[in-house]
């Protein structure tokens, strides 16, 4: 599937061919030759770059890196908290208000591509399914015996770590991940723009600016993916090694991680090369049934009614300390410069998570703004919110309450376990439970595989976008770009080992406080355009996406839109960008 799809429609009686006409229609700007060159090449060179220079002295970069985190943490921790509670109001906006309602991705006649079943799949199998599967375990564990802010439990301390781990990865990440994800899709199915962060914000921006913001705005997109996708790559090598080992006997090594990586990277470029119909949408929706025999399995054969009590206690504190949680910053701990980030529980916990989350929004938003036409914004926003939440949750209350139960019953086996590997966790859990276990362990380590690649799928797609917009990526191309990231994550992993993998994650999370200011420019720009909507825009929206070869859609030189049909010019929208 290309960039807009096609759609073909039959030809008058008075016609013998008609060409086959692509929705949405574009109504962007091509970049100039000497910015598509900087967009295409300087992102392979500076990574090469950064690679080097870590490789070369990981120490000092390692401590560079270190400080930086530190600066974000004792410097900006409110600006984390003030950037997700204003994701999380643009989407209660968007679920009550009228615009929510009124706005159909794709224009009016729009209809959904895929089933909610399928939808819900690839929603989840390129938001959080990987990391999921190993915090659901760590995070409980880690924070079972430091929790600030949840009081409400009494004396079940352990169940506090799940409160947090239901806000971690629960309402507030998918909101950040959705409010993005809309200003993509409505500045591409709608207003016919491409599907990248560039044209999604720069229309708010003074002209003489647009041209070198949009540059800008579109390497840091790119980077963010590639550096993600990369060192998400090298731990899902390592973690999916870790599962081998625990039933294989198998040693976890380079040896085996670029196995691994070479198994990854040919699934995942097979999968890139069929398209999302055949290839994303089949491996997610195989993601869903694993999961739900995982979860079912541990519920069902775990331990059932501690289970449901830790549930029914946890979801009862979560909502009532969701706002505490939202607005906590540690105020207490920004009295003094910080040492080290490691000083406070936020620079562990909610600014690394949040600061996780911006970095990777370009890949997860540009792929669900890809997959999301045909619904309102009210559906899309539930969709990608609510629902994720929901399913987050039960995730969490019964794989993270059966590792607690089993980690007081080995005397804090699995805690030590998670201490010296976050990735054994899971398996250590797992293999403490009857029956079952050892089935659970192999689908737990399959799903390592398929979350990581549908992960990878995902962000090959929406890196496609950003390189090759406005022509559409073709199947081929996606391939190489899976083969680069997948040669990237081998040189980290083979040359530099885990320190360097993890340097490098970190520095591209900390990447995260300057692209969230990109962010916060395309979500005002959004909210600018959705309260600007008039007559004139949604009579754009309709042409954006109509199939009628008759009609053409010409933009002069002023960004100025208009219609053409059967030779005649109509205005549609003057200005509209």
């Amino acid at each position: 599937m290309t960039t807009r799809e096609t759609h073909h429609s039959r030809p008058s009686s008075d016609e013998t061919s008609f060409e086959p006409v692509t929705i949405p229609r574009f109504t962007g700007r091509d970049l100039p030759d000497a910015s598509r060159f900087l967009i295409q090449f300087i992102p392979p060179l500076a990574i090469i770059l950064l690679i080097a220079t870590v490789l070369m002295n990981p120490d000092g970069v390692a401590s560079v890196i270190s400080e930086l985190r530190t600066l974000v943490t004792g410097g900006f921790t409110w600006l984390f908290v003030v950037y997700s509670l204003f994701a999380v109001a643009v989407c209660a906006w968007l679920i009550f208000s009228k615009v929510g309602s009124r706005v159909r991705l794709g224009g009016p006649n729009a209809k959904p591509e895929y089933s909610n079943f399928a939808w819900y799949s690839m929603l989840f199998a390129c938001g959080q399914g990987i990391g999921l599967i190993f915090w659901s375990v760590a995070e409980p564990i880690m924070l079972r015996d430091e929790s600030p802010v949840v009081q409400t439990l009494g004396a079940n301390v352990a169940g506090n770590g799940l409160v947090w781990s239901y806000f971690h990865w629960g309402f507030t990440a998918w909101a950040m991940y959705c409010v993005v994800a809309v200003c993509l899709a409505y500045s591409h199915h709608n207003l016919g723009k491409t599907l990248t962060f560039r044209e999604a914000t720069v229309d708010l921006l003074p002209k003489w600016a647009r041209g070198g913001a949009g540059v800008v705005i579109e390497l840091l997109a790119i980077m963010a993916t590639i550096l993600g996708l990369s060192t998400s790559f090298g731990f899902a090598a390592m973690q999916f090694s870790s599962g081998l080992t625990s039933f294989t006997g198998l040693t976890s090594g380079p040896a085996l991680w670029l196995f691994v990586i070479v198994g990854f990277g040919t699934l995942a470029a097979i999968s890139a090369f069929f398209g999302i119909n055949k290839g994303m949408r089949l491996l997610s929706e195989m993601n869903s049934i694993l999961s739900i025999v995982l979860v079912v399995g541990v519920f069902v054969f775990g331990p059932t009614v501690f289970i449901l009590s830790n549930m029914t206690e946890s979801f009862g504190a979560y909502a009532m300390n969701f706002v505490a949680m939202s607005f906590w910053t540690d105020a207490s701990s920004t009295a003094k410069a910080l040492g080290s980030w490691k000083d406070s529980w936020n620079g562990w916990w909610t600014v690394f998570i949040w600061c996780w989350v911006i970095a990777f929004s370009p890949f997860v938003a540009g792929f669900i703004a890809r997959i999301s036409r045909g619904r309102t914004l009210r559906e899309f926003v539930i969709g990608v919110t609510v629902i994720p939440s929901l399913i987050v949750m039960v995730w969490i209350a019964v794989i993270g309450a059966a590792a607690i139960y089993y980690d007081d019953l080995s005397a804090r086996g699995v805690s030590a376990a998670v201490g010296k590997d976050v990735s054994s966790g899971l398996f250590v859990m797992l293999d403490a439970m009857p029956v079952v276990g050892s089935v659970l362990m192999i689908v737990a380590t399959a799903l390592v595989a398929t979350y990581y690649i549908t992960s990878l799928d995902a962000g090959t797609y929406a890196l496609a976008d950003f390189v090759s917009a406005p022509k559409p990526s073709g199947a081929r191309f996606r391939v190489v770009l899976v083969f680069s990231i997948a040669s990237v994550t081998t040189v980290l992993l083979t040359l530099g080992g885990t320190a360097v993998v993890d340097t490098v994650q970190t520095g591209t999370i900390i990447g995260g406080a300057p692209f969230s200011i990109v962010i916060l420019l395309m979500i005002v720009n959004t909210i600018r355009r959705l309260l600007k909507r008039d007559s004139a825009i949604r009579d754009l929206e309709k042409v954006v996406n109509n199939p009628d070869p008759n009609v053409k859609i010409k933009v002069d030189e002023h960004g100025y839109v208009l219609t053409i049909k059967d030779g005649g010019q109509v205005p549609v929208a003057a200005g509209a960008r």
